[in-house]
């Protein structure tokens, strides 16, 4: 999951990120033309060198090492860091040796601590080490050292520039956790987008349907929802351009411009004229909820938690409980209550995460009040209680959330706050562990760092890391034990709670033998059909609902943080 922060640096190091903008828009490479001092002979084109930016990469170095310092769950100097990370080097050519030779004394004089690189018998590159904590010339040790390995390596230079800072920083988070990473321009691109959304767009994806260009999926965050655009609709033209003869490719291309501009679309629902419609594209997150009705219960697909996934769900809930009168008909003068709905069952099978807070407001759709999750870490700000207060817009619906081993992040915070609040059932085996938190911040040159921070602790105080969530009925051991577990459920008994409670009962920091004695009760699947079966079997018996979810402590009884 990703927690962001709009500011990553202090005053003092902005003109780093000035001077970093200024040579990114100016360093464009150069291909110069040399002529022969004897006109007749033709002209031969000499190619540049390969650049290696050493100000853009100092200036890199320099911002991630202060992004680091204080931000990682582990203390570390600049020094640990770029050891660690220079061994990138060594991972792109394997002729290149980095060593730390230690200080010695030598004939009554001090020779002091040295890093050098080698290459084979010769000596690249050798220099003193500086203070353990002087980023500023761990910055520059570590840039020069790049540089002497550009000018003598042609794999390195073949790697290209960008594979010296990726090699860097892959090497520095080898020594930390799995989920601290580096990515450069290019891909940071790719993953903001993922996360933000593309800029101007309606939210409409297209296809063909005999010779008419169709919607085929309208994205619950775009400008089109919000206007009633509906699937099946025939789009007849865009900004007075007709489709006829087009293909779905071209005429989604169309849909696409400059955020906040707008696109006047002539659209035609089956058996009525066109009517034209005139919106303002805008960013437009992916969609990542997607709903459906599965008998008289509802059903939400969560795939992923971007910016508005939880307002997404919102819009979802908003339809299926609606203020109706119990015989359907509003009742004149008087405030009607809201629609109780029949079940709710929340999948997240092989939702990877996301976005914290995202998380947290979906919790808080369904939860009147409490906590969601706490978060702890080195850095005072990674610190943070995440109570939620408002309302369940589901007026106390039954909930069941289906997860399995691929289950993580954002989704598993999710899971487990509604679970320890006794407010969903979780079934399915148990889920990842990722427990941890990332904080991204943004490079002079465009990359990215995401940096693990905070660790994650459930409302009732167990640790989601190595954990992961223990389901309150286990679909993963087989058909003979699941059919045990609903038999015992049907007469108000839970075969998994013993499992459960040992699950909530554990506390930071819990040992990997225990963590393994603790997962082996539900071992981690994929999940299967068996899933969805359990999920109608329990929202259709109130015994078994009921009792499923009692098997999670209450609140005053789980063990003290």
């Amino acid at each position: 999951m990703s927690l962001f922060l709009s500011q990553f640096c202090t005053t003092a190091c902005r003109p780093v990120f000035v001077l970093g903008l200024a040579v990114l828009a100016v360093g464009v490479p150069l291909h110069h033309v040399w002529a022969q001092d004897n006109a007749a002979q033709p002209q031969t084109v000499v190619p540049a060198a390969p650049a290696f930016s050493a100000g853009m990469t100092r200036d890199v170095l320099f911002a991630a090492l202060g992004f680091l310092g204080p931000r990682t769950l582990e203390a570390h100097s600049p020094r640990e860091f770029c050891i660690w990370g220079l061994d990138g080097l060594t991972a792109i050519d394997p002729t290149i040796a980095v060593t730390d030779n230690p200080a010695e004394d030598h004939d009554k004089q001090h020779i002091p601590e040295t890093l050098s690189m080698t290459q084979g018998q010769t000596l690249l590159f050798k220099r003193v080490f500086p203070a353990d904590g002087n980023r500023a010339a761990w910055a520059d040790l570590v840039t020069a050292a790049m540089q002497a390995a550009w000018e003598h390596s042609s794999t390195i230079r073949e790697a290209g520039a960008d594979a010296l800072l990726q090699g860097f920083f892959d090497e520095l988070f080898n020594h930390m956790d799995p989920y601290s990473r580096y990515l450069g321009p290019t891909p940071s691109i790719a993953d903001r987008t993922k996360r933000t959304g593309q800029s101007g767009t309606v939210g409409l994806t297209l296809g063909a349907k005999g010779h008419a260009i169709i919607v085929t999926a309208v994205n619950a965050n775009g400008p089109a929802w919000e206007a009633g655009v509906d699937t099946g609709q025939r789009l007849i033209a865009v900004n007075g351009r007709s489709t006829r003869g087009q293909s779905p490719e071209i005429v989604q291309s169309w849909l696409d411009g400059e955020d906040h501009t707008s696109i006047s679309l002539a659209l035609a629902s089956r058996g009525q004229r066109p009517s034209t419609l005139k919106l303002r594209r805008a960013q437009v997150p992916p969609e990542t909820v997607f709903a459906s009705a599965d008998g008289p219960y509802t059903l939400l697909r969560i795939i992923s938690f971007s910016v508005q996934t939880a307002e997404e769900i919102s819009q979802y809930l908003d339809q299926v409980v609606e203020d109706e009168t119990p015989d359907g008909q509003p009742s004149a003068g008087a405030k009607a209550s809201p629609k109780r709905p029949a079940g709710i069952i929340i999948d997240l099978r092989g939702d990877r995460g996301g976005v914290l807070q995202q998380a947290v407001t979906a919790a808080a759709l369904f939860l009147d009040h409490g906590v969601a999750v706490t978060t702890h870490g080195r850095d005072p700000q990674a610190n943070h209680i995440w109570a939620v207060q408002g309302g369940d817009m589901t007026n106390g619906a039954p909930i069941v959330i289906l997860v399995d081993g691929r289950t993580a992040s954002a989704a598993e915070i999710l899971a487990a706050a509604l679970s320890d609040h006794r407010r969903a059932v979780v079934v399915g085996s148990e889920t990842l562990g990722k427990g941890l938190v990332q904080v991204i911040g943004q490079m002079p040159n465009g990359g990215e760092l995401f940096v693990t921070w905070s660790r994650n602790q459930a409302p009732l105080g167990w640790p989601i890391q190595g954990l992961g969530i223990m389901p309150q009925v286990c679909t993963s051991r087989g058909a003979e034990d699941l059919q045990v577990q609903l038999n015992a459920l049907k007469v108000g008994t839970v075969p998994q709670a013993n499992a459960v409670q040992m699950a909530r009962a554990a506390r930071y920091p819990v040992p990997v033998s225990r963590i393994l004695d603790i997962r082996r009760h539900c071992p981690a699947a994929i999940g299967t059909d068996a899933d969805m079966d359990t999920a109608r079997f329990l929202l259709s018996s109130v015994t078994a609902y009921k009792a499923a979810l009692e098997a999670v402590p209450d609140e005053n009884t789980a063990p003290l943080h």
